[in-house]
């Protein structure tokens, strides 16, 4: 077995982002043989620390855990779209460039998502940690230009259902599987553990 106490991390010093510690550690193969007992192959385990850095995008992960939901505004007045509100947040407006704005939209969302589309699977990516059946929706708000992807851990979806966003906000990802979303009128006590309403 492969002691982890080495475990990296990763530290920004002076704007900089500081390695420490092993980030791949490798196992023995393992040989494949089928029943006869030829040899097919072999399996070759990797332990794999990835490193995602979030850049412009980590104030919208952050909120997560604060029961905020951003989103972001052009306010370029030269901007043939000016005004336009993007949920998933968008660092850049698409059609001038500019930096947006950053602004909560958490009561919007509570006001006005509903499901604009869905998806129910049984068979999910390989690091998935939701439960299946998994319900996806595709959410709209009143006033966005866009439609935000999410997923549903209680009730069935809808098309045209009203949906309130719920965070995990006791012991956050800092990933987007810190915000979900549950039919309106979903009592509190049903939701998943570490989820609130705010």
């Amino acid at each position: 077995m492969v002691d982890l106490k080495d475990r990296g991390t990763v530290k920004v010093i002076d704007g900089r982002f500081q390695f420490k510690g092993k980030f791949h550690y490798i196992y023995p193969n393992t040989p494949i043989r089928d029943e006869s007992g030829e040899l097919n192959g072999v399996t070759n385990p990797r332990d794999m620390t990835y490193v995602h850095m979030y850049g412009g995008e980590a104030p919208f992960f952050d909120s997560l855990r604060d029961g905020k939901l951003l989103g972001t505004r052009c306010d370029n007045p030269d901007c043939e779209h000016t005004g336009t509100v993007h949920v998933p947040f968008k660092i850049h407006c698409p059609d001038c460039l500019k930096r947006n704005t950053i602004f909560d939209i958490t009561e919007i969302a509570k006001k006005t998502a509903t499901v604009h589309t869905f998806m129910v699977t049984e068979r999910t990516g390989a690091f998935n940690t939701l439960e299946k059946p998994i319900r996806f929706i595709n959410i709209e708000f009143e006033g966005v230009s866009t439609i935000l992807m999410g997923y549903l851990p209680v009730g069935e979806p809808k098309i045209g259902m009203r949906v309130l966003p719920i965070f995990q906000s006791k012991n956050p990802t800092f990933t987007i599987l810190d915000l979900a979303w549950v039919p309106e009128g979903t009592p509190e006590s049903e939701l998943p553990e570490g989820f609130t309403f705010n």
